[in-house]
This record gives structure tokens, sequence and C-alpha cells, in this order.
């Protein structure tokens, strides 16, 4: 099923009544649906780290597009140096905006990411996601509907308009305690800073650890009211 063929009473029953509560099923899925066409968006956050590990067991040579600002944590970059390592067959892509900092800076200002923080995300990351998906039927995403009130409707197959494709979202019904309990019982690499108090992890110049223990996202753009980037609005 692509975009122009959207049609919610053809969509697959998923079971959830299984081990991996419907994600391996859903990826089987994706990928003998949409094959190579099939990408995933990954911010190598400790939900990505599972879902890379069950994509493997269905397409270890899968593609995966990490939006790459040139803001992030140094250690999310070692974070994705440890990910292809353990699964070398991954196809990594560090999708770079059309904009360096320093061009961004001459033409938006310094530090947009302060005054304008959902212009910095249209540029670096929005824009670039967009040209990644250009010729995709289909994206995964690792959200979850425990994350945010705004992702409790959250399908395993959602008709994305932004991108004009699938969204495919294998997570849905995983709870955070789920997610670490696979991760340590499989022994994935993570990204440390989940260990000092970052649940959700994006650029450096825009994350803090979670204000809220109860709000996973509380530490994002801190002292705004924007809670997302823009690529699941």
């Amino acid at each position: 099923m692509r975009f122009e063929t959207w049609n919610e009473e053809q969509l697959p029953n998923f079971s959830i009544d299984n081990d991996t509560k419907g994600a391996l099923e859903v990826l089987q899925w994706a990928y003998s649906t949409y094959g190579d066409e099939c990408i995933y968006a990954c911010s190598f956050g400790v939900e990505g780290i599972l879902l890379i590990d069950l994509i493997s067991k269905v397409k270890p040579n899968a593609k995966i597009v990490f939006l790459e600002t040139g803001l992030h944590f140094k250690e999310t970059y070692e974070c994705i140096d440890r990910v292809q390592a353990k699964y070398p067959f991954l196809q990594i892509e560090k999708k770079l905006p059309s904009l360096t900092l320093d061009e961004q800076a001459n033409i938006h200002g310094a530090e947009l990411w302060k005054r304008e923080p959902n212009q910095c995300c249209q540029i670096r990351k929005i824009i670039p996601l967009q040209e990644a998906l250009k010729d995709a039927p289909a994206w995964i995403s690792g959200l979850r509907r425990e994350q945010s009130s705004s992702r409790q409707k959250t399908n395993f197959l959602n008709l994305d308009n932004k991108f004009k494709s699938i969204k495919v979202c294998p997570l849905i019904h995983w709870t955070w305690k789920e997610v670490w309990r696979y991760v340590y019982y499989q022994n994935l690499p993570y990204n440390p800073l989940h260990d000092v108090g970052y649940p959700s992890i994006g650029c450096e110049v825009c994350t803090l650890p979670a204000s809220n223990s109860s709000d996973s996202r509380s530490g994002r753009w801190s002292g705004t009211s924007k809670t997302e980037c823009g690529l699941h609005d």
C-alpha cells in the first residue's frame, strides 16, 4: 500500500500478543511490502537501538537515515559508530542539510535555534528528511504512544501527509521499561546520556536532562512551548 492508494479498510491487522508486541510482525510486513524502498529515520536514542536490532533480524542491510544537523552530542556520534560496528551490513546515511552551520548563521543570524527553533528544525531536519524520503513509499519511526499526548493515537501504519508516505511505527505499544528491558537483556549498545537524565536526546544545543520524570520530552527545547521538531506533527 502506498500514499496514493491508502485505504484504511485494507490495512493488515497485527497481533500484539507476542514477545515484540507486534513490532517484528510489522517490520516483516513493511520490508516484504516495500523492500529496499523502506527507510528507517533513526535518531539513535534507545528506542532506535531496539528497532535496529529487530530490523537486523528482518533486513540486515536496511537503509537507515540519521539527520546530521551538525549539532548532536559527541555521545550520539560515538553511539552510531558502535551500532555500525555491531551491524556492519546496515546502510547508515548521515543526511546533511543544504546549509552548513556557518552558512545558516550568515543568512539567518547566529544561534538560530535560540531565536527561531522551528525554523532551525525546518532547515536542519525537516527539509533533509523530505529529501531523503522523496522516492520512499514508506518510512519507519520509533514513536511510542506512551511518549506524549500527541502520540497516543499513533497506529502501526499511518498516512503521513507531510512526507507523502506511509509512516510505519512498530513500537507503539511498548513501554519505557519494556524498551530498556530488551536493550539490557540483549546487551545492546546505547547512548550513555540516557544514564544521566536524558530520556530523549536531540541536538546538544536544544536538549537538557528531563525536568519532569513523567514526561520524557521535558528536556527538549526547555523554556519554550516547543515539544516536537516537526517531523511528527
